[in-house]
């Protein structure tokens, strides 16, 4: 059962009417902008209409000019050229991209990726010598590579250039022995330091294309449009949950257009078996229909179907890889849902979680690729950090997930001493330690929590951007709300909150959502709210409700609809 959430409801601005002027939009797009940290007229024209023609220079990314000279050469002098990814949607679709690149440029380009189970994250030297046997002599890696600095040497030791396209922070201490392009590396002068690793590799396409151009290397032949690739790029940027801001808006804006006419085969065939219709694809389409699909084989050892589908020419190969992706999220799903029910068995025969700060859970067999699902699941349900694990040969390992006041990968830091390795960031980590040292993690880790995390850090937050009365939520508000899309991470979309709602109807659709009939006044609204059926029934009750207005259309109709987040009494 999930936790109590505090509505905190963000206090009208005093700015407001003045920036709907100056700016020509309505008071409650006003609102939400400020909400957003948006106060400057300019600010919000960029903001709202996010341009092709304001994306950054490439050439601005420090290395950018080494790497054109390595690339450039390999071109020239026909070199085999590897592309070196990540098992998941942002690695998969940046290490399509380029391939996809090379390829309509007529270069043979080959890749790799590492299986998730077997080689684990980023380059390694046994993968480094299946390449070198294959006569590359160029390695671009596409959302990795930052932190290997050995295997670059290693890889340079066998005659094999390499350049580092990578989003990651840069480790201590990192000495680069090649060309290396990431936006976090100091003296970098690119203005945008969050994009995906799919974002770094369109920028290096877009940084290669000009180069040849400015060689007259095309001559008769077709210069690639690079504008095709950013349903690629928004795929891969909305599945890695970067902020959607600055460059990543106007990349993902244009990636949602390019996305419903894709050119690509295989994006066409996930759309059909994933039922996401092409007129009406939406960043909650991507983050929540086509990743998790595209993810799924990589979690379960096979990352090769993802690139597969993402370079396919053929629509009827396309097809069935596509159910092929499906038949891997199925099995994915059903995975996480055995880990997560042993998990709920094992806390319902514990009375609950008590007052514990932390939750580890952990056992033999348990699949390493969902792991770090089943922890964010458990941090959903539980607002705790949770971490979990499998055990083999007596090694644990595992991941971890946080919320917001526990940084996840310094608290490892302060007992890295008990781990054979481990890495990550604030709010999510991985880690393997010997068996033996579970019961100390579970006592040391829990004791930093309780130094760290207060009662009121348990509670989620839900920030409410104002409230509304039924009678104004129309479809023309709903369109002004849609205008501040694509939403995501760093640009969520506005919450609402309507009080004193009589509740007409209570019902449950599907395995576990609540239907609703709400009025205030003399104005009723449909309402939805997914994974919340616990809470029927409502008949005849007053509630508050915090939801998302948007438009169903069934049958030909359009109508309003709210689709709910919380209820309260």
């Amino acid at each position: 059962m999930s936790v109590h959430k505090v509505w905190k409801l963000i206090p009208p601005s005093t700015l407001a009417s003045q920036l709907a002027h100056e700016a020509g939009l309505t008071p409650l797009q006003a609102q939400l902008l400020l909400n957003r940290g948006i106060s400057d007229p300019l600010q919000a024209e960029s903001f709202l209409c996010p341009r092709l023609a304001s994306i950054a220079d490439p050439m601005l990314l420090k290395d950018m000019d080494d790497a054109l000279s390595v690339i450039l050469k390999a071109i020239d002098n026909k070199e085999k050229i590897t592309i070196y990814g990540d098992y998941d949607a942002d690695g998969l679709t940046a290490t399509a991209l380029l391939i996809n690149f090379f390829s309509s440029l007529g270069i043979p380009v080959s890749y790799y990726v590492p299986n998730r189970l077997e080689e684990g994250y980023s380059l390694n030297n046994e993968a480094i010598k299946k390449i070198s046997k294959n006569g590359t002599r160029l390695i671009i890696t596409v959302d990795c590579g930052i932190s290997n600095e050995k295997e670059i040497v290693f890889a340079r030791s066998l005659g094999i250039n390499v350049v580092v396209t990578d989003h990651h922070q840069i480790p201590e201490g990192f000495q680069a022995n090649c060309p290396v392009i990431n936006p976090h590396q100091p003296d970098c002068r690119f203005p945008f330091k969050h994009l995906a690793g799919v974002g770094m590799a369109f920028f290096l396409a877009v940084a290669i294309r000009a180069a040849l151009r400015e060689r007259s290397w095309f001559g008769t032949r077709s210069i690639p449009d690079l504008k095709e690739y950013l349903d690629l790029v928004a795929l891969g940027t909305v599945a890695d949950r970067v902020p959607l801001l600055g460059q990543n808006r106007i990349l993902v804006n244009s990636g949602v257009e390019t996305i419903s006419v894709s050119r690509w085969p295989g994006i066409n065939a996930m759309k059909e078996s994933a039922c996401v219709a092409s007129s009406k694809i939406t960043t909650e389409d991507l983050a929540f229909r086509l990743a998790p699909r595209l993810n799924a084989p990589g979690r379960l050892g096979d990352p090769g179907i993802g690139i597969q589908i993402l370079t396919i020419k053929d629509p009827v190969l396309a097809k069935d890889l596509a159910l092929r992706l499906n038949e891997a999220n199925s099995q994915r799903q059903s995975v996480e849902r055995n880990i997560l029910g042993q998990i709920e068995d094992i806390i319902r025969a514990e009375n609950g979680i008590g007052d514990r700060r932390v939750l580890i859970f952990g056992a033999e067999g348990w699949h390493k690729g969902v792991l770090g699902i089943v922890a964010s699941r458990l941090v959903d349900l539980y607002h705790r950090p949770s971490l979990v694990f499998g055990i083999q040969d007596d090694l644990a390992v595992g991941s971890g997930r946080s919320i917001d006041g526990f940084n996840l990968y310094l608290a490892l830091t302060q007992l890295g001493h008990l781990f054979e390795k481990f890495g990550g960031h604030a709010h999510a980590a991985g880690f393997t330690l010997k068996a033996a040292n579970l019961d100390i993690l579970r006592s040391e880790l829990e004791l930093i929590a309780r130094e760290t995390l207060d009662d009121e850090d348990l509670l989620p937050v839900i920030d409410v951007d104002a409230e509304i009365s039924f009678k104004d939520i129309t479809p023309e508000m709903v369109g002004q709300v849609k205008a501040l899309s694509p939403f995501g991470e760093g640009n969520p979309e506005p919450l609402f909150l309507a009080r004193s709602l009589e509740v007409l109807g209570s019902w449950i659709v599907g395995e576990n959502h609540l239907k609703l009939r709400l009025r205030q006044g003399g104005v009723t609204h449909e309402a939805i709210g997914f994974g919340l059926a616990d809470r029927h029934p409502l008949d005849g009750s007053i509630v508050n409700v915090v939801f998302i207005p948007e438009i169903n259309q069934w049958q030909g109709y359009e109508r309003v609809q709210l689709r709910v987040v919380d209820i309260q009494a």
